[in-house]
């Protein structure tokens, strides 16, 4: 299991819990929008730190941005294997085939 699966694993498990016991129970409890809403803060936090050439903040930022996703995901019941199995299905295509193909 890698640290994602598990990291996803603890985010499906607190969807059940207390808004107060945890900040990924809160966030989820604000619903779908509010996660979107902290994903995007944390893209563009994650741009500024690769504009800036800042390695360190760059890892730290993208770490926010891959944790703010899985919550995103989450709030709208995609799992990390539905988005793994989209990648598989894509793996082997050209780039510009396949978004030449989603027309």
């Amino acid at each position: 299991m890698t640290q994602l699966d598990r990291l996803a694993a603890t985010i499906a498990a607190r969807k059940s819990a207390a808004p107060d016991s945890s900040w990924t129970a809160k966030l989820l409890s604000l619903g779908p929008e509010k996660c979107a809403e902290k994903f995007g803060e944390e893209a563009v936090e994650a741009i500024i730190e690769a504009v800036k050439g800042d390695r360190a903040r760059l890892t730290a930022e993208a770490a926010d941005v891959l944790y703010h996703l899985l919550v995103m995901l989450a709030a709208r019941d995609v799992t990390l294997a539905d988005v793994e199995a989209e990648l598989a299905r894509r793996e082997g295509t050209s780039g510009i085939a396949e978004k030449a193909a989603r027309g």
